[in-house]
């Protein structure tokens, strides 16, 4: 887990596959409603937001598919790993995010788990699903960057060494 220093966050997880996905067009950062033993096993680093999706019923959004393995030490009050957990958003952000969740090909999942200031937060988004060679468009431009990166390197490399 690193620990940004600037602004508090402590990351658990990420959802990269999400940005590859998707089309990210707003973000929200919002809290969790969790048991002891979650936020037990969010401390040793364990989670996974890969599956994960948010979905609004009447009034709440909840938090659907996210993998907390359960506390080692735990008992029997131990939580289930996939169950849903309600997410704690303001009435204006739920309305807001179902309004535009209801689009054509829109939809809302988790970006990142994080600890900010010993709470756990999630960082969710509303997002367009990408077609396949929106898919490619971007792993080509990140590939072209890459090598372009390379060879400005290089080439300030041998300036230092002539």
């Amino acid at each position: 887990m690193a620990k940004d220093k600037d602004t508090g966050r402590k990351m658990i997880a990420q959802n990269k596959k999400a940005r590859h996905d998707y089309h990210v067009l707003d973000t929200y950062e919002c809290g969790l409603v969790l048991m002891g033993t979650e936020v037990k096993s969010l401390r040793m680093g364990r989670a996974s937001l890969v599956d994960g999706f948010v979905q609004i019923d009447n009034g709440e959004a909840w938090l659907h598919n996210i993998h907390v393995p359960e506390y080692v030490q735990g008992t029997w009050t131990n939580h289930a790993a996939k169950r849903k957990r309600k997410l704690l958003l303001h009435r204006a952000e739920i309305d807001k995010l179902e309004s535009k969740s209801q689009e054509t090909g829109h939809t809302i999942v988790p970006l990142a788990l994080y600890f900010k200031d010993s709470r756990v937060k999630v960082e969710i988004a509303l997002a367009k699903g990408k077609k396949e060679y929106d898919k490619r468009q971007t792993l080509r431009e990140k590939q072209d960057t890459r090598e372009t990166n390379r060879a400005i390197s290089a080439a300030r490399r041998r300036q230092r060494q002539a």
